[in-house]
């Protein structure tokens, strides 16, 4: 009997356990959603991918994107941002023609992209921008590093200067083109943040936005060169079947080590999206300009971002459901309504409300003095979703609180008197009053002084002393 009432003990813990472990799994399940299936349901066929809209910042979607991984030729990105930079600080010009020295070949192997160019050869600054940027030719990037900074070693130092001033903690660059080298790395949000920075630039958009482009004669090439687009978005030039008409740049890039990978940028409308794809594979099977999920992915990333998300208004002015603060000495009222000052909005998924956000107050204290003017900061609200913070505005007094004299004269006095050297002087003054009434009571009924005295009663008087005598 007694191992029967054991057995069902145990049998009843490991049901408990058993229903407590799938409740906690359940819940553990739940909190590591986004909140919003657009979110969760979207993943990117490639190693590495993030989704950004330039002009704030904001992070529609990221797979990996601080991992460590191979740009192959988005790398060339760089070198133009500093070639337009030098550009931009006078010390070249775009229609400078430059000569290809002898460094024109360091780093670069085999069936490496090129323009062709040859060493000797004497071509423009925004030729080799073109020739760079739009059949990726890797020659044109150490052209480039010798006009600007007289060495390809010391302009990867550059690189890697920029870089860092960009805040791409994830890079370092090895050499100028992005053929493959075991210490040259980046991730996929460093490439967003390069890209932001080279759209910056008006002859940098007019180049990665370009489907062709001819190289003019030179010395050593006597007729035009067209060069055409690597980019499948812009260009059905190398592969066919994945133009994007919003798509506006950027770069591609493929080694063996990368995978292919595709920085790629679309306006839509009065919206603007950078999006990054790394380590993608052909699909298997495919031929011909089939199965490039690199072009496939970017374009569905783009048009998911465009459809799925919208700027909404989290937080400003008109929202009510503020505590208000206490008001003291004021005329009318003992308490102040705060609204927030500014404005919160951010690009979200078109499945989360406002209405969903939470929203937590900070106070500067518990109560004000008065008086208070309209606008005076007197606290903080913070919006935030599934534990991530979208900002943070001032709370203000919404009205003036005028300051009550009689209450303000009351206050003063009590003030004053509640001080401690008051309160000392006080009672100083109060064991003085209460010493000589004592000393009254006590000693007040007798006189002082000698009794009688000396008195003058008048009349003359003569002086009946002897003469004395000489």
């Amino acid at each position: 009997m007694k191992k029967s009432r054991l057995l069902s003990l145990f049998l009843s813990l490991v049901l408990i356990t058993g229903l407590l472990t799938t409740f906690a799994a359940a819940s553990s399940g739940d909190s590591t959603g986004s909140g919003s299936a657009i979110l969760d349901e979207m993943d990117v066929d490639a190693k590495a991918a993030v989704l950004v809209d330039p002009n704030t910042n904001e992070v529609l979607y990221e797979k990996n994107a601080h991992d460590k991984m191979y740009p192959a030729s988005i790398t060339k990105v760089m070198t133009c941002l500093l070639t337009l930079e030098a550009v931009d600080a006078g010390k070249l010009t775009l229609d400078q023609v430059i000569t290809a020295g002898a460094s024109i070949h360091t780093g670069i192997g085999e069936n490496a992209s090129t323009a062709d160019i040859k060493e000797g050869e004497q071509i423009r600054v925004i030729d080799l921008l073109y020739a760079a940027l739009i059949p990726s030719a890797n020659e044109a990037c150490n052209v480039m590093a010798e006009a600007v900074s007289g060495d390809v070693a010391s302009f990867v130092e550059l690189m890697n200067q920029r870089a860092a001033e960009l805040g791409m903690s994830d890079t370092h660059f090895a050499n100028t083109h992005g053929y493959h080298d075991d210490n040259h790395y980046t991730s996929a949000y460093d490439i967003y943040l390069m890209c932001q920075e080279a759209m910056k630039h008006e002859t940098f958009r007019a180049i990665v936005s370009s489907k062709s482009y001819d190289l003019p004669a030179t010395n050593l090439h006597t007729e035009p060169r067209t060069v055409h687009s690597t980019n499948a978005l812009i260009s059905n030039w190398n592969v066919t079947g994945y133009l994007y008409s919003y798509a506006t740049g950027i770069k591609t890039g493929h080694t063996p080590e990368a995978g292919y990978c595709l920085a790629a940028s679309a306006t839509k409308e009065d919206r603007s999206l950078i999006s990054v794809v790394m380590g993608c594979e052909r699909e298997p099977g495919t031929s011909g300009s089939d199965g490039f999920t690199y072009f496939s992915e970017s374009k569905r990333l783009l048009e998911w971002g465009f459809n799925n998300f919208s700027t909404q208004t989290i937080l400003d002015s008109t929202k009510r459901d503020i505590p208000e603060i206490a008001v003291t000495l004021g005329k009318n009222t003992n308490y102040v309504t705060l609204e927030p000052q500014g404005e919160i909005s951010a690009l979200l998924p078109n499945d989360i409300s406002t209405e969903d956000f939470t929203f937590t107050y900070t106070r500067n204290a518990d109560s004000v003095e008065a008086p208070v003017e309209k606008g005076q900061v007197l606290g903080t609200i913070t919006a935030s979703f599934n534990g991530k913070e979208y900002g943070s505005l001032p709370l203000v007094a919404s009205i003036d609180v005028e300051v009550d004299q009689l209450l303000y004269y009351v206050d003063r006095i009590q003030k004053f008197f509640s001080q401690l050297w008051v309160k000392i002087v006080l009672a100083a003054a109060l064991v003085g009053i209460v010493a000589l009434i004592l000393r009254r009571v006590l000693f007040g009924g007798r006189r002082g002084g000698r009794r009688g005295g000396y008195s003058y009663s008048g009349g003359s008087s003569r002086y009946s002393g002897r003469r004395r005598r000489r």
